[in-house]
């Protein structure tokens, strides 16, 4: 599933968890534990930039590393599991 302009699906939100000292995702049905990258791919979907701008703004981050096939991949998962959606779609 191509997501164009990813954006966090309706009653699902990114949240620090305390207990964990990590950032979670999370949504009616659960938690999902997040690692640095994925935070900081979710963080960027805010159905305003498309997917191609989320990777420039990484690719900065990481010293020109070349990340669209990796944000898109994690997108693609997370997008499966209804927990990010296409803003445009």
């Amino acid at each position: 599933m191509a997501l164009e302009r990813p954006q966090l699906a309706t009653g699902v939100r990114l949240k620090h968890d305390r207990v964990r000292d990590q950032q979670v995702l999370l949504f009616p049905e659960g938690a999902l534990v997040l690692n640095e990258t994925a935070v900081a791919v979710l963080e960027l979907c805010d159905g305003d930039r498309t997917l191609d701008e989320i990777a420039a703004l990484l690719s900065e981050r990481y010293e020109g590393a070349d990340v669209r096939d990796d944000v898109a991949e994690l997108l693609a998962g997370i997008g499966e599991r209804g927990l990010v959606v296409d803003a445009g779609a």
